[in-house]
């Protein structure tokens, strides 16, 4: 039987996903009423900017006073789309404290306080679900903390910003130089007008951060993850892979050590084989590569972004935190009880590509390679191109320490034969 009396929900923010949160939940009123057991009725919409015209809000609802929208007291869900540190943190753990739960997505503020905000939403009784915050629309979140939850979880492989993943498609499929890539990515809207949160790496750092923590019952805040950008990404380095067999990704690597005692969590530009998966996502989507014990290897894979797809997650989130609150409980918490220890980059173990500019004469290769061996790094394969005194020497490592590569670079770039180092990327997905 349904509950005539409505759940009131407060939107935080009615930006791009925001406008789609409140789209959905007035035209599909119904079926979102059929599905949770009772009509979900939009109680306040919190703004910066009341002046512009919202289509399907009424005036009335607007206000740009969300601190005093939170605290109202009867409210059942809160959903902040603003995203940020402040004022979010705030606004979310007052909702928790006047008797809301939450729905966020704000990939920033959980991979920095996610703790903090599962103690306070604990504290008060209420549910903080996420499930907007990594990937868009794609079902991961709640698979990992929910579908998973008997299962040991060993590795979590990903493309989880589809703007870099346009752009390096963009490069292989076109041959196209990072910047001409990056300026149609902003043309056609993937790119924002400043792309560093994307390009350098932050925003796939969040999401590694919170994929790791619920993947590996571990505490993983942002600055526990090793991050790289994909800007020095030439039309070179794709050269090379696909001579290997391989493209670049910027991926979010989650691992548990092999004896595992320990994890770690990384985002960087890789080269993975053309058999892997995740090498055929193109355009801006998303996929998102999980090994475990007993499943096996999962895919999830769609749109990573947008108004729509992200408010799909949203939405979702909605229906199961008024699911919870309908039946009086809550959701799955924060689990970090395994606690383990998160290794700094220097002792993650990967192949390497490295691509060397180096004198055309004998015994160079002779001497690159004792360099190698004097730092404990095995050579799997090595290609020579000379012509008029210098030479392009491309050698590709079994897997090593990322500090043994690192001394072992180092070396190279004293040696007199080595005119520099050209590039230097990991191997993945093997």
């Amino acid at each position: 039987m349904m509950r005539t009396r409505p759940l009131k929900v407060a939107l935080l923010g009615c930006g791009v996903v925001g406008s789609e949160v409140a789209r959905i939940m007035t035209t599909q009123a119904a079926d979102l009423a059929a599905r949770i057991g009772a009509p979900v009725e939009l109680a306040g919409v919190a703004v910066r900017r009341p002046d512009r015209v919202r289509e399907g809000i009424a005036p009335e609802l607007v206000t740009t006073d969300a601190t005093a929208l939170v605290e109202r007291g009867d409210l059942d869900v809160v959903v902040e789309v603003i995203g940020g540190i402040e004022p979010a943190r705030t606004l979310i753990t007052t909702a928790f404290a006047h008797g809301a739960s939450v729905v966020s997505a704000n990939k920033a503020l959980l991979a920095q306080d996610g703790a903090a905000l599962h103690a306070v939403a604990e504290e008060h009784g209420k549910d903080l679900y996420y499930e907007a915050a990594v990937a868009g629309a794609i079902p991961l979140i709640r698979p990992l903390r929910e579908s998973l939850a008997g299962d040991k979880v060993n590795r979590v492989l990903g493309i989880v910003n589809g703007t870099t993943n346009f752009i390096l498609d963009k490069m292989d499929s076109t041959g196209a130089g990072y910047q001409e890539a990056l300026d149609e990515a902003t043309a056609l809207g993937y790119a924002e007008a400043d792309p560093t949160a994307d390009v350098e790496g932050f925003d796939a750092a969040a999401k590694a951060a919170i994929l790791a923590g619920i993947a590996f019952h571990t505490r993983v805040r942002l600055d526990d993850v090793h991050r790289e950008g994909m800007t020095e990404v030439t039309a070179a380095d794709f050269a090379s892979a696909r001579e290997m067999g391989c493209t670049i990704k910027l991926l979010a690597i989650c691992e548990r050590a092999a004896d595992g005692g320990s994890v770690t969590a990384r985002v960087h530009p890789a080269m993975i084989p053309l058999t892997h998966p995740l090498a055929s996502v193109r355009g801006a989507y998303n996929a998102v590569f999980v090994e475990s014990d007993a499943a096996g290897q999962l895919m999830f894979y769609g749109p990573g972004a947008g108004g729509a797809p992200t408010a799909s997650a949203v939405l979702g989130d909605l229906v199961a935190v008024c699911r919870n609150r309908l039946g009086g409980t809550t959701g799955p918490g924060e689990s970090a009880y395994a606690a383990l220890p998160v290794s700094p980059m220097g002792e993650v173990v990967t192949r390497y590509h490295i691509s060397l500019d180096v004198a055309d004469k004998p015994g160079v290769l002779a001497q690159v390679a004792t360099v190698f061996a004097e730092h404990g790094v095995s050579i799997d394969t090595v290609r020579q191109q000379g012509k008029d005194g210098e030479a392009s020497l491309v050698v590709v490592t079994h897997r090593a320490s990322d500090a043994a590569l690192g001394g072992t670079v180092d070396a190279l770039r004293k040696l007199d034969t080595v005119r520099g180092v050209a590039s230097i990327m990991r191997v993945e997905g093997e």
